[in-house]
């Protein structure tokens, strides 16, 4: 029962080229940095990636993002990522762009077993339609776009079927966590987390605070254990280490 690995190294060892990942986040938020960074330094390549954003200002998976270890993201949110978009649109990244409730629902639903569902979200647009860039071709044109989906008819609305999600593996940051993988996730950082740790097949977790078994009440939990496989503790430096993306003050 005790899943605490040694090292963030150790850890993500046996992720090999070309597996998929969903990676916990938003923006600076709850991104499991200390992971992401091991796994770059292993040499990991030809990821595909589901996480909401491609990483922002140089940290998360913009650092495999820059290095070229990225093939193909499913995501929501390009926005102030410059070398995600120089990529995309210079047909270096396949990028599959679908509206973020679904994103969030897909990665639910893959953890719970659904295969698929149906959704309002995308109804007569190029979602449901077919033929959004998944891939430019460098000079302009589109070399691969999005497949038409299934569209049913409920009670009078249309409905798009959209498929459920499960990766390789997931990569998450959690503010607490037990050595039976209990997890327990701090305010904006409980946000795309446990939804990704659902959807991996083998799930990991850098914790900010590891307690014993117990400690966290059945109540208190975000996340329970049976989702989480390896579980590796930050050192109070990285757990600290947090930027922040847009500075805000009063007047």
């Amino acid at each position: 029962m005790d899943k605490v690995v040694p090292s963030a190294a150790r850890a993500v060892a046996d992720v090999g080229d070309g597996a998929s990942l969903a990676v916990g986040g938003f923006g600076l938020s709850g991104v499991p940095n200390v992971l992401i960074s091991a796994l770059h330094a292993q040499g990991t390549s030809g990821l595909s990636v589901v996480s909401n954003n491609c990483g922002a200002m140089e940290s998360g998976l913009a650092v495999l993002l820059s290095a070229g270890r990225i093939a193909r993201v499913t995501g929501s949110y390009i926005g102030a990522n410059k070398e995600f978009a120089r990529q995309y649109l210079g047909g270096e990244i396949e990028v599959e762009m679908i509206p973020q409730g679904t994103l969030a629902e897909r990665l639910r639903a893959g953890g719970a077993g659904i295969p698929a569902f149906y959704t309002p979200a995308g109804v007569g647009t190029q979602v449901a339609d077919g033929g959004l860039p998944w891939r430019y071709d460098g000079a302009g044109g589109v070399a691969k776009a999005s497949p038409p989906k299934e569209v049913r008819e409920f009670d009078g609305t249309e409905y798009v079927l959209e498929r459920a999600i499960r990766t390789d593996f997931a990569l998450v940051r959690a503010a607490r966590g037990d050595r039976h993988g209990n997890l327990v996730f701090n305010k904006s950082s409980r946000n795309f987390n446990p939804l990704a740790a659902m959807a991996g097949k083998v799930t990991i977790a850098e914790v900010e605070e590891l307690v014993e078994p117990g400690e966290i009440g059945p109540d208190a939990v975000h996340l329970p254990g049976i989702f989480v496989q390896r579980v590796v503790a930050l050192t109070p430096g990285q757990a600290a280490d947090k930027r922040i993306e847009k500075r805000t003050v009063s007047a």
